[in-house]
Formats: structure tokens, sequence, C-alpha cells
């Protein structure tokens, strides 16, 4: 791979020099604009404004345009004389864990090659030491006339620079979130785990580009005198119409995920469990037998109980007959015995 920048890794005193090679390519198929009346090729001219004369790229220059329109030309001796340290020079500046960096900051994607054998052990310590630490690099450099922001990590055997985009550069996301409160369901989160766990992991490498699939077909096919590929036919009608149940909708999505991935498209028994009202108003009838098997349990219960109490009762009327003859023999002893009478 061809570099497009030589310079050196400055790792406290350490210095790697380095090749910065470009670790992504685009495949997209690319177009030119033609005149549809012959066919022609459309080309850009660069033409002045004042004159109207074309200008060759020996003579165009560069100049800051200020607010009130005017032009302030700027030399690339002007821009020489400015401080830029990090020049020939990829800065590391700080070692912070990967989960500090945004996403949003990530840009451009480079290898970061030895140059030469004498860097082959520097370039060997810092990356078996980005690995240990389990950190990335943070790093300042210049390319292309300009100050970046960059991070470096370990992919395979080799350092990889991530171009990072300035903190202010990154906007705030004010406006986008919905305006309105809208309150989730918690049957809506249980199917939409159901429907994460359905369509499972992937091989990022076995994705693929099925619009440029698409359009490398047609071409081919009018090459050959052809009038292109026909449009498959779907049936629906393009756009992102408001999804009205979203039940329905996500119940939809597991059947479709289950069946594109070979399993038996049976979504009622992935249902999250939840009130009547949430599972469509029906009520669960596994439970009813075992409510008219307890009935008689009660009846048997409750009879055992009637007995048991109306036995205790008839003791109980015993008891207390008992103890009123007791108390009428008693009485009756009293009123035969003569009273005793006193001595002087």
């Amino acid at each position: 791979m061809r570099s497009i920048w030589n310079g050196a890794i400055s790792f406290g005193l350490v210095s790697i020099p380095i090749k910065l090679v470009n670790a992504t390519e685009s495949r997209s198929v690319s177009f030119r604009q033609i005149h549809t009346e012959d066919g022609g090729r459309v080309r850009y001219k660069k033409v002045c404004e004042l004159d109207g004369e074309e200008v060759p790229q020996a003579e165009i220059g560069k100049a800051y345009e200020d607010a009130d329109g005017s032009m302030i030309p700027i030399t690339e001796e002007d821009l020489a004389t400015l401080p830029l340290p990090t020049a020939k020079t990829i800065e590391i500046v700080a070692f912070v864990p990967a989960g500090e960096i945004d996403p949003l900051q990530m840009d451009a994607a480079y290898y970061l090659s030895a140059n030469g054998v004498p860097a082959a052990k520097p370039y060997t310590l810092l990356r078996e030491a980005l690995k240990r630490s389990e950190k990335v690099a943070v790093a300042k450099y210049a390319l292309r006339g300009r100050e970046r922001l960059g991070m470096l990590r370990v992919v395979d055997d080799v350092i990889a620079m991530h171009g990072l985009l300035w903190p202010d550069e990154i906007r705030a996301p004010e406006g986008v979130a919905p305006e309105s409160p809208v309150s989730v369901r918690d049957a809506e989160l249980d199917l939409a785990d159901v429907l994460m766990a359905t369509l499972g992991e992937v091989d990022i490498s076995t994705l693929h580009d099925d619009y440029r699939t698409a359009v490398e077909e047609m071409i081919a096919a009018k090459t050959e005198g052809g009038e292109g590929v026909p449009a498959p036919s779907s049936g629906e009608e393009p756009g992102g119409g408001q999804v009205i149940d979203l039940m329905a909708a996500l119940e939809n999505s597991v059947r479709v995920a289950k069946e594109a991935r070979g399993e038996d498209a049976v979504v009622t028994e992935l249902k999250p469990r939840g009130t009547p009202k949430e599972t469509g108003g029906k009520k669960s009838t596994s439970r009813a037998p075992a409510k008219k098997k307890a009935a008689p349990a009660r009846k048997s219960t409750s009879t055992a109980g009637t007995g048991t109490k109306k036995a205790a009762a008839k003791k109980s009327t015993a008891k207390s007959t008992t103890k009123k003859t007791a108390a009428k023999k008693t009485t009756a002893t009293a009123k035969k015995t003569p009273p005793r009478k006193r001595t002087a």
C-alpha cells in the first residue's frame, strides 16, 4: 500500500519513524456527468469571474473570504510561518480507556507502518504497551495543512490511527429527541427483547452492499446491449408510515426474523406475561381446572368443621346440664341439714 504521509510517533523521548497508509477505501460505483442530447462528457472548468478566462492550476492560489465578501490572499509562505509542532510528528499526549472516546468523533482510519528496520523495536514496544494497558493513545498530528486529533489503537499486529474530530466540532443533539413525553409498557420492552434475541449476532465480514451489487449488474446488462435489470416488486409502498399497533409490529418482526433464520415462527409462546388487558383481554385457561379441583376439598373441610362444632356444642351442653344437676343436689342437702346451736 502506498503511504500518504511520512513522519514519526513521539512517545515521550522515544521517536518511532512511521509511514501513514489509508486503512479504508471506497467501493461505491462512481458516475460521470454527460450531455443527455449527445452523450458528450461534461467537464468542469475553473474560470476567473472577473475576466471570464479559464485559469490553469499553476495560477490558482488560496484566499479567505471576509464577512463583507472581500478576498484576503493567503500564500504558502504565510502558512509555513505558523507554529505547527506536529507537522511531521504524531505527538502522543495521553493514554485513556477506549470507552472515553465518543464514537461521534471518529473520522478517517489509517495504518501506521514502521519505516525501516531500526523502527521495528520501538514500534513493537508501543504496540505491546497498548495491548497490555488495554488503553488507546490520544495524539495530535498535522495532515494536509491543518492540525488534527487522532486515536492510536492496536489492530491485529498493527498500530492503527483514527482521525478524530475536535470536541467543539461535535454538535449537541438539541431538538432531535421526541418533544412530547412517551411511555413504553413493559410488555412492549419484553417483546423488543425477544426480537433482539431472535435477530441475534452477525459476523460483520459477511455483510455486503446489495445496492452496489444491483448497480454493477445493471451496468453489465446495459453493456451487453440490454435494458438493465428490472426492479424487484415488493408489493408495498415505500415510505415510513406511522406504526399504529406497536405490539403487532413487534410480533410480526419476530415472526419474520424467525422465518429468515429457518426457525418455527411461533410468536404467541414468546409473548410476555402480563395482565389480561396487556395480553389482548383473554384470561388464561390453565388456572381454571385447579380452582374446580380445589372446590370439593373446601366442602369437605367445611363439613368436617361443622361436625366438629356440633360435637363440641353437645359436649358443652352436657357439661352445663351436669353443673346444674350438681347445683340442685347441693341446695337440697343444705336445706336438710339443721343449723348448729351456739354455746355460751
